[in-house]
């Protein structure tokens, strides 16, 4: 680990905590669509974040030898989520089926503002483990004043 790899992790978990709150958002959005492009309701989308993987023997050669190796977390993927669809009754729908029931997301906007509070609190303590580095550094450079 380099001295600076701090900075690098920490912005790791940032720029991860913003993709996830983007997929949130695109849920919140989209919780009344019943017709996406291709033609089915629109399904709740999960963001899958994964650590960097640092425990090889190539990485450990490099940790030893002082070469800069990336670390923190990425965004492993995006995910639909499986769960059902809600039918709703509502026969006067364009999109209602023939029994009249009318399919719509799988979004549960109080679960997804729930999410929301845990990637803004992932964020800001991100933003404070870079804050708290930063100031680390900047005692270390007064030293030599």
């Amino acid at each position: 680990m380099s001295f600076l790899s701090s900075f690098n992790i920490s912005g790791s978990g940032m720029t991860a905590q913003k993709y996830r709150l983007d997929i949130i958002s695109q849920n919140i959005a989209n919780a009344q669509v019943t017709r996406t492009e291709n033609g089915q309701p629109y399904r709740r989308k999960m963001t899958v974040l994964s650590s960097v993987n640092t425990g090889t023997f190539q990485d450990a050669l490099k940790t030893a030898t002082g070469v800069v190796q990336q670390e923190g977390v990425q965004v492993d993927g995006i995910i639909a989520d499986p769960s059902a669809l809600v039918p709703v009754y509502d026969p006067t729908h364009p999109d209602a089926n023939a029994e009249g029931y009318v399919m719509y997301p799988n979004v549960n906007t109080a679960q997804e503002m729930t999410d929301a509070m845990g990637a803004s609190r992932a964020y800001e303590a991100n933003v404070t483990a870079f804050n708290a580095t930063k100031s680390i550094v900047l005692k270390a450079l007064e030293i030599g004043r």
